[in-house]
């Protein structure tokens, strides 16, 4: 007899039971739905790109963490983010691309990082990228934030905060205070705010050269608070002082006058001057997405404007505008806190139980629920009735036909809700409509349910 190999899952992957599984799939049909209804085109890439192809720009903790190796003469990696494969996409198809080009990827990446708790090394991520061909409106920067906050809304999750700010802004203060040379390296400083606490920023900040008077005059205007328009009213006082900062602030204003026309709740947004987003290619809009009853969790949905989408890759102006869901942290962040709706129905809508020997009635009702796009699945296993009741009980599947000699010879089939333990016996067209029903009562079942 052959060894017997413990089955095992490698650390840092995640494999879900098959209810948990239909409450992810579920979760990803409501983003794609939503990403769909605001005219976005799905689109795939592999897994595996030549290394060469995806690691253009090079350098930094990406390629340290990358899953990378040798097959033949070919040096191949495994796709860290979906970023830098849409670069790709774009340059190699960008002849056969209708711009602004609108599309989304739920796609599984890979990165060689510590696994731990919510932090994992295969991970789906949910994407959206709007493409211009040389430029790009900025109302593309407010109606991307308003898909993000019509898809959590849609799954149920309503307690968050959309907080947004404009790099130019950022750029045109550093600069007013005589700081360009170091723009970039105040901005990663200034993005850690949140995770290490004032105090620290100031010791970074002035490893890089800048002052604690400099350092405390920054952080005041940045950390103000106040609602959007009081905001952007502080920002107003230095207008004509910086063609950077002034352009920002149009721009920001811009967008948070927009969100509210798209539909976003003025609760659901902020402007927060902090936010910096830590990557070199944000040039404008950038946002950051909390999770109101947990802070502590950090993003849960980010992204912003570049003006260079795929310079590594083409000499063409591609900018555009984005947001990213890390989607498997997400959903075992909501799992972890029991805020996921166990009781999604199962991919079966009704199961189908022959009570004689001859199958063939059951294997023709089964065809017309079918056609009439009722997912409909057949018992026919030789068990205790009551086994076949538990079957369809432990699968959560809201009806049973029951079909005996006495239906059919009436033309007739017998059905049982689930839920609420009713039955009746009905035509086949009356059960149909009775099924349909509540398939639309289920379909509006919320992923996530908050107290």
């Amino acid at each position: 007899m052959a060894n017997i190999v413990t089955p095992r899952t490698l650390s840092g992957f995640m494999e879900l039971a098959p209810k948990d599984q239909m409450v992810f799939e579920k979760i990803k049909q409501t983003l794609e739905t939503t990403y769909r209804s605001f005219g976005f085109y799905p689109i795939d890439t592999p897994i595996l790109e030549s290394s060469e192809v995806l690691l253009a720009k090079g350098g930094g903790e990406t390629e340290k963490q990358i899953y990378r190796f040798q097959k033949g003469d070919t040096d191949l990696s495994m796709r860290f983010d979906l970023t830098v494969p849409l670069a790709k996409y774009v340059a190699k198809n960008y002849s056969e691309l209708t711009f602004p080009f609108k599309r989304y990827q739920i796609g599984k990446v890979y990165r060689g990082e510590r696994a731990q708790k919510g932090r994992f090394r295969e991970f789906y991520q949910a994407d959206i990228d709007i493409i211009g061909d040389e430029s790009i409106s900025i109302m593309n920067d407010a109606e991307v934030p308003s898909i993000m906050y019509k898809v959590f809304t849609s799954l149920g999750l309503v307690d968050f905060t959309i907080r947004l700010n404009n790099r130019k802004v950022l750029g045109g203060i550093f600069e007013l205070m005589g700081f360009s040379n170091d723009a970039t390296d105040i901005m990663r400083v200034i993005d850690k705010l949140d995770k290490i606490g004032e105090e620290n920023v100031k010791k970074e900040l002035a490893d890089i050269g800048v002052s604690a008077e400099s350092a405390d005059m920054l952080l005041s205007l940045l950390s103000f608070t106040g609602s959007n328009e009081e905001i952007i009213a502080k920002l107003k006082e230095y207008e004509g002082k910086s063609e950077k900062l002034d352009l920002g602030i149009s721009e920001l204003s811009d967008v948070v006058y927009y969100m509210e026309k798209f539909g976003v709740a003025k609760e659901a947004f902020k402007i927060d001057l902090t936010i910096a987003r830590g990557l070199d290619y944000y040039t404008g809009t950038v946002y950051e997405t909390t999770f109101n009853r947990h802070p502590e969790i950090g993003s849960i949905c980010s992204g912003g404007r570049y003006d260079d989408l795929a310079g590594y890759y083409t000499n063409k102006k591609l900018p555009g505008v984005g947001m990213s869901i890390g989607l498997t942290r997400l959903f075992y962040i909501l799992c972890e806190k029991e805020y996921l709706n166990k009781n999604i129905s199962a991919p079966v809508d009704v199961l189908v139980i022959p009570m004689t020997e001859d199958f063939t009635k059951a294997v023709e009702i089964s065809n017309v629920l079918r056609d009439a796009k009722i997912n409909t699945q057949i018992y026919f296993e030789k068990k205790k009735f009551k086994h076949k009741i538990g079957y369809a009980d432990k699968l959560s599947i809201p009806y049973v036909i029951f079909l005996g000699e006495d239906e059919i010879a009436e033309n007739k089939v017998k059905v049982k809700d689930m839920v609420t333990g009713e039955q009746s016996l009905i035509s086949l067209e009356e059960a149909v409509s009775l099924i349909e029903k509540g398939k639309l009562n289920n379909a509006n079942d919320k992923c996530i349910i908050l107290d």
